[in-house]
């Protein structure tokens, strides 16, 4: 049945018992495809049955449905005309992982990051409104982010607007309401049935219409209704928020979902529309763990998902738990990616000086101000593409108070599968604005043991990145100098010198060794604040530079460097950094369409102009 889905307007007239036959297909193909491609499996799986339900009771792509974060898509699209290339999830020059604008008009917005939804439902509902149309505006919001500062502004923003807007909330974990005994659990089934919603329309258009006090019952009868609520304990946030509610209801019962989405779809306001999920829902190894298959590698369906290979996370959480042995003044911080950022084994060692905030990067910044200032030492770990959000509050809240803080930055430079929204581009150009901030970028373990306990040691705002994955093997021994900048030690007789950090360093002697005898390499640990005098000293001899940077070209260390350099040096300067935003795809693919590959270094070099500066 899958494969005849062209277009959501195929499962319109589909029986319930056909769509649950449906789902059970969907499950097998997103299954197949995780394992082969690797993915966010354990959240689609959970979203099956809510997705076919959406796409049921609403009419894209006029009505408009945003997913939180938008991993859980995957049915959305096997419904919108992609399940010819679904086998080409997270690949590249494939479907994506995550919604995404330029693959379909069913994808509304390139989703990637939490808490955005709703904001964006809003503006898009708002707008209905004044352009008198009658469409719908939908987001679809994990209990998990319900954590993020910005879903709450946006909800606060929801009451009292009579618009076509409707929040459905995927609660996975935890509970919204208060579902205590047997009588809210009896109440929740019976509110949420069509039985109640026809009752509920005929009693309040019969005492609608009873002459001169009709309207006056129907609106106490509403208040009675609200009241018993209130007592029986089942008013909720969004109740409080001046917010319709509608809920809980089983997440994997497509008829109760589309009647209670009927229901939503009458009211003048906006509607939240509570609904009950198990995540990795049909594939036991990911109910169990639904943690360990959040996000996978390829992996043996009949075996499950193995463990994966040591990488610099698991590295960073062993520092963590190591220094804090010595140290109890040291606290580790997360943004709700205690495993993902290897600090699993730190919660456990030390709990009380674990703090998980949830998805709100923003305030784990300012919390972790909060414990400098009473003398601990917080040592914060987030992803490169999410702490894009914190550059206020390192500001603000960490800077200007001369607090000392240890960001520790996971997933930095290319990230392989996740795409356009994941890639760790952006930290450089937009930290290195912040007064008195160090940046570390080591390439190995041992030097990202050296570059965190300076951090350590330090009284102000310290920031060390790394890549996903493990390190790259190099002939470390080639290397010379600091613990700030180590060269090749053919640095005195190089006419060409390649200036690199992080990941890339492997790249850059694997280049070097092709191009000539003559050529060196420069490796910077300790990227800002830059040591210009030094770097000036080690390429004085040179007559080309090249600058090889695994990061955003604007504002980037490579730019900073040859603005530098180029005014007092008569040399040709070669930047080469990425200059756009990145799509999905394997490491090796996404290297090469950045022309990270030795191919393309030594070819740039041998085509450089005899006259004038290149910058790429």
């Amino acid at each position: 049945m899958l494969e005849k889905i062209k277009s959501p307007e195929d499962i319109k007239e589909l029986s319930y018992k056909e769509l649950d036959e449906l789902a059970g297909e969907i499950r097998i193909k997103i299954l197949d495809t995780v394992s082969q491609n690797g993915g966010h499996l354990a959240s689609n799986l959970g979203m099956v049955e809510a997705t076919l339900a959406l796409h049921k009771v609403f009419n894209m792509p006029s009505d408009k449905i945003i997913f939180d974060v938008s991993h859980q898509c995957y049915t959305h699209k096997l419904l919108t005309g992609r399940y010819d290339s679904f086998h080409t999830l997270r690949s590249y020059g494939g479907i994506s992982g995550f919604t995404n604008r330029a693959e379909s008009e069913y994808d509304i917005l390139n989703e990637g990051h939490s808490g955005s939804s709703i904001s964006a439902a809003l503006g898009i509902a708002m707008a209905n409104k004044l352009q008198d149309k009658t469409d719908f505006a939908v987001a679809v919001v994990g209990d998990g982010s319900l954590t993020n500062g910005l879903i709450f502004e946006a909800i606060n923003n929801c009451g009292d607007k009579n618009t076509r807007l409707i929040i459905l909330v995927n609660d996975n974990e935890m509970s919204i309401s208060r579902n205590i005994g047997g009588l809210p659990h009896h109440l929740s089934k019976v509110r949420t049935s069509k039985r109640y919603f026809t009752f509920k329309h005929r009693l309040e258009k019969f005492l609608t219409h009873i002459p001169l006090i009709g309207r006056g019952l129907a609106s106490l009868t509403r208040k009675f209704k609200n009241f018993v609520k209130r007592m029986l304990g089942k008013n909720t946030m969004f109740d409080d928020f001046g917010l319709s509610y509608l809920g809980p209801v089983d997440g994997h019962n497509i008829k109760s979902l589309v009647t209670v989405l009927e229901e939503a779809k009458t009211k003048g306001n906006c509607c939240v529309v509570h609904m009950a999920t198990h995540k990795g829902k049909g594939y036991l190894p990911a109910e169990v763990d639904p943690d360990k298959y959040h996000s996978v590698g390829a992996f043996n369906l009949e075996e499950g998902s193995g463990v994966s290979k040591y990488s610099f996370s698991d590295k960073a959480g062993e520092l963590v738990c190591a220094r804090a042995e010595s140290d109890p003044r040291l606290c580790a911080i997360t943004a709700a990616m205690c495993s993902g950022t290897g600090l699993t084994e730190f919660s456990r060692r030390y709990p009380e000086r674990f703090f998980d905030v949830g998805i709100a990067e923003e305030h784990a910044v300012t919390f972790s101000g909060g414990l400098s200032v009473n003398g601990l030492k917080p040592v914060l770990i987030l992803y490169s593409s999410f702490a894009q959000r914190t550059y206020d509050q390192l500001i603000h809240d960490i800077s200007i108070q001369n607090l000392s803080m240890v960001l520790m930055l996971d997933r930095c430079g290319l990230v392989a599968g996740d795409g356009i929204t994941h890639q760790g581009i952006f930290d450089i150009p937009a930290f290195t604005t912040i007064p008195n901030i160090k940046i570390y970028s080591p390439s190995t373990y041992s030097e990202l043991e050296n570059c965190f306990n300076r951090a350590c040691e330090d009284t102000n705002l310290s920031v060390v990145r790394y890549p996903k994955g493990g390190e790259c093997n190099y002939e470390s021994e080639r290397f010379i100098g600091d613990a700030d900048i180590s060269y090749t030690d053919n640095i005195d007789s190089a006419e060409i010198v390649i200036i690199t950090y992080g990941r890339l360093t492997k790249l850059a002697l694997d280049a070097a060794k092709v191009q000539s005898s003559d050529t060196a390499v420069v490796k910077l640990i300790k990227v800002f604040p830059i040591d210009y005098e030094k770097i000036l000293t080690l390429i004085k001899n040179a007559k080309l530079v090249y600058f090889l940077e695994e990061g955003y070209y604007n504002g980037g260390i490579a730019e900073k460097i040859a603005a530098r350099l180029g005014g007092e040096l008569k040399i040709k300067i070669y930047t080469h950094a990425i200059t756009s935003f990145v799509e999905h795809g394997s490491l090796e693919d996404l290297y090469k369409s950045c022309g990270f590959t030795v191919e393309t270094i030594t070819e740039n070099i041998r085509s450089i102009s005899d006259n004038g500066k290149t910058q790429l």
